[in-house]
């Protein structure tokens, strides 16, 4: 049975959210990260999510600024980093913007990788068990005491970062879904098995509007080039069945199962496909040089896309 954070959770957030790639297009100003944000808000999709580097902007700070800028649209983390924070600053930075925003908060939380422990002082790369006992911390508080400040206790939805089964079972038994990065339809299908049906299960999808195969596949190949330097990429597409030369960058069907080109029916077909698989939200990610370019491009999916997953405005 879906349960009611789950079930408004799918409610508010639509068919088709934006993932906005920091790393690929720089830290805007603030400023011009609200303005665009009203853009994609007015586009018409359901949510806008992005990530949390150790050392760079706090998330909940800045998520908060992206909830205030904006009047409906669903915001995410994608991922705040367990290294980041302790679990009950987590539990409480969450409760206090879905306090602050009714509705309109999800925290996808994650291990990210093994370079942003180590910048965080950790030591012991183990990530299902260090998901497991910081799902512990959140989920204990703090005790109560004498002259202790009230932790918020309002409810949220809760993602994981997963790929693998035992990540994706732990997303089911402590969590209310998914988050699955750079990953293939057919993962998205894996996923949906292991969660069953009462979870949400939104993964990510990057996205470039460009016609002809061989300008389109040699801008993605860096992209997918240095993802599967990252291990949990590369473990997960073996998985998957891709050949060890197909994680090396030899022939194309690695990049074309994870990344979608084309026309905007074409981009739409993919996200389709994604729907159809299994999940509840895709999170488009634009290819582009920067912010404002990366909305442009939005702006351009957005009455094919609408169109097609009703999030047309």
């Amino acid at each position: 049975m879906v349960d009611d954070v789950v079930g408004d959770a799918r409610r508010r957030l639509g068919r088709v959210g934006v993932w906005l790639m920091k790393a690929r297009y720089g830290v805007a100003p603030i400023e011009v990260t609200r303005r665009e944000l009203a853009r994609i808000e007015a586009l018409g999709y359901g949510s806008v999510w992005a990530g949390e580097t150790i050392g760079g902007r706090e998330a909940f700070a800045e998520y908060g600024s992206y909830l205030a800028a904006t009047e409906r649209i669903v915001v995410g983390t994608g991922i705040a980093n367990v290294w980041a924070r302790p679990g009950v600053t987590m539990q409480a930075g969450g409760a206090t913007l879905a306090e602050a925003y009714p509705g309109r908060f999800v925290l996808g939380i994650g291990v990210g990788h093994p370079f942003q422990a180590e910048l965080a002082g950790a030591t012991d790369w183990r990530p299902l068990s260090t998901m497991r006992r910081y799902l512990d911390e959140m989920d204990a508080g703090v005790p109560a005491r004498p002259g202790a400040a009230t932790v918020p206790t309002v409810p949220f939805p809760r993602v994981l970062a997963a790929l693998g089964p035992k990540m994706l079972e732990l997303a089911r038994d402590r969590a209310d879904g998914a988050h699955p990065f750079n990953t293939p339809v057919e993962h998205t299908a894996f996923a949906r098995e292991i969660l069953g049906a009462d979870k949400l299960l939104i993964p990510q999808l990057s996205v470039l509007l460009e016609t002809d195969p061989a300008v389109a596949r040699a801008k993605l190949r860096e992209g997918v080039a240095q993802g599967v330097q990252v291990k949990a990429y590369a473990d997960n597409f073996r998985r998957l069945g891709y050949s060890e030369d197909e994680i090396a960058g030899r022939g194309d069907r690695l990049l074309d199962a994870t990344r979608a080109w084309g026309d905007e029916e074409a981009i739409a077909r993919r996200v389709g496909e994604h729907l159809d698989a299994g999940a509840d939200h895709v999170l488009v990610t634009p290819v582009a040089d920067d912010l404002v370019s990366a909305v442009d491009v939005l702006e351009r999916l957005a009455a094919v896309v609408g169109q097609a997953w009703g999030t047309a405005r």
